[in-house]
């Protein structure tokens, strides 16, 4: 089946192309907001040709995953058929049928829907953290393996990969900005202006006249430039939105352009930096903390426990959306230790399902099952490259217990690897491509490297013992 087939046929399931308000693309999903649950037909899009599966968590919100690459250009044909995107539909379109569903899908549970609001404003930047760690975790290993050399063409190498990095580090907090104000309909520029203005020299001025800057540990300021990261740029950004809002409604058309910005800008910077940043610095604090309790700990025993939990648990919070919730966790980890912990064993969570899905496929050839057995070959080279959520919608989940045995095993992959403390220097990459971002921590980049596909190895190895033991032959059969 063509992209141009698979997306008319998605429409024409989701109640024709009329009953469609925005779709936009993640890492694999093509997600669609639809004015009418009634209309769409689940059970017919479920059986389309290229559909892995289907997530339906909240009111007139839909998720059809199609596997990388493709989400991508199903989207894009999605433009040509002038569907827009979330973004353009929030501060543009019909914008009172996609409030309402968003209130719909509020009622449901706010706090579900604080972390769908997080994944929403970070997946489009998923692509600048991988590019970023990517570099990073190169640029370590090439450091370690040539250690101060002058070679002129590895000179060069890894300063490029350097700036790859700091420009994506650096202004963090200015594309969270950016992303949040188009998320809650307000001027993007604005919210990007207002991330970066966190990250400035000029914010440890004011915290000196204010008394809150700690001249002899700076980092332990109650206000200093950078305190609160991306946590402290979205909840400005929301505030910010909410002025713009009450400012553009009363401001005469002729005047908007000019005095609109201005007045938001200058309003909401006030607040921002002597009470969001202060507050979320603290929650910020917190969060290192907590971390550095259980990724950091001394007690083998506790790193141990807490990477198998973490990694065990991580796949119903991928089949639930709330993963992307984390990324402030992640953010706020990299911006105080200069690596990601807790991620690495996280990670484990889709070996674990390779595993799995290897004992289902040579199941599916002794019961016959070629349907099962072709959709575990197409989304098993996805899984080993470290995107599960093929195998998750099209294998484990619908079948149940897979996804239970999975997470079973996959948690002694994530035990090891927090056991030797293996951290990353970014989020995104998981599997095999993983390991060029799991060069942090205190082994050295190689060896953290190892230890990190010697983890991936114990969870393919657990998974599959787990799944091999529990599922039976005509649990298959039927699936």
């Amino acid at each position: 089946m063509t992209i141009e087939q698979l997306v008319d046929s998605i429409l024409e399931n989701m109640g024709t192309k009329a009953n469609v308000i925005t779709a936009t693309n993640c890492m694999t999903r093509l997600r669609i907001n639809v004015k009418d649950d009634g209309a769409v037909n689940e059970e017919a899009l479920k059986g389309i040709e290229g559909v892995m599966g289907i997530v339906h968590d909240r009111a007139n919100f839909w998720e059809v995953v199609v596997g990388p690459g493709k989400c991508r250009k199903c989207a894009d044909r999605c433009r040509d058929l002038g569907i827009p995107a979330a973004a353009d539909a929030t501060v543009g379109g019909d914008w009172k049928e996609n409030k309402a569903a968003i209130k719909a899908g509020q009622k449901q549970s706010k706090i579900k829907e604080m972390l769908k609001t997080f994944g929403d404003i970070f997946v489009p930047l998923i692509p600048g953290v991988i590019a970023a760690g990517l570099c990073a975790g190169v640029n370590t290993l090439l450091g370690q393996l040539f250690p101060g050399t002058t070679n002129p063409v590895l000179v060069i190498v890894t300063n490029m990969l350097g700036m790859v990095n700091t420009a994506f580090m650096t202004y963090l907090t200015a594309w969270a900005g950016y992303r949040a104000a188009e998320k809650f309909g307000g001027t993007p520029i604005l919210g990007g202006m207002l991330g970066m203005i966190t990250t400035l020299a000029n914010i440890n001025t004011i915290s000196a006249v204010v008394g809150l800057y700690n001249d002899a540990q700076p980092l332990d300021a109650i206000l200093r430039a950078g305190r609160g990261g991306v946590l402290a740029a979205v909840i400005g950004v929301y505030f910010m939105c909410k002025i713009e809002k009450a400012i553009r409604k009363n401001m005469p058309d002729s005047l908007d352009i000019v005095f609109t910005p201005l007045l938001t800008l200058i309003i909401t910077m006030i607040p921002y930096i002597l009470i969001v940043m202060p507050i979320t610095g603290l929650i910020s604090t917190a969060l290192v903390k907590l971390v550095g309790a259980v990724a950091l700990s001394t007690n083998p025993v506790v790193r141990a426990l807490s990477g198998y939990l973490g990694a065990a648990l991580f796949l119903p919070m991928v089949a639930m959306g709330m993963h992307h919730g984390l990324v402030a966790l992640y953010s706020v980890q990299l911006a105080e230790f200069g690596a990601v912990y807790l991620y690495p064993a996280l990670a484990m969570a889709g070996a674990g399902q390779v595993g799995a899905a290897i004992a289902i496929w040579l199941k599916c050839k002794k019961c016959g099952n070629n349907r099962l057995k072709s959709v575990i070959a197409g989304a098993l080279p996805a899984g080993i490259l470290g995107v599960g959520e093929p195998l998750i919608y099209g294998v484990t989940l619908p079948m149940g217990k897979p996804f239970i045995t999975a997470g079973l095993g996959a948690g002694f992959g994530g035990a090891f690897v927090n056991f030797m403390q293996v951290a990353s220097t970014t989020w995104g990459p998981s599997g095999l491509l993983g390991c060029f971002v799991m060069t942090a921590g205190p082994n050295g980049a190689a060896m953290s490297v190892l230890y990190f596909v010697i983890g991936l190895v114990i969870s393919y190895i657990m998974g599959f013992i787990f799944t091999n033991a529990m599922v039976k032959v005509e649990d298959v059969a039927n699936a």
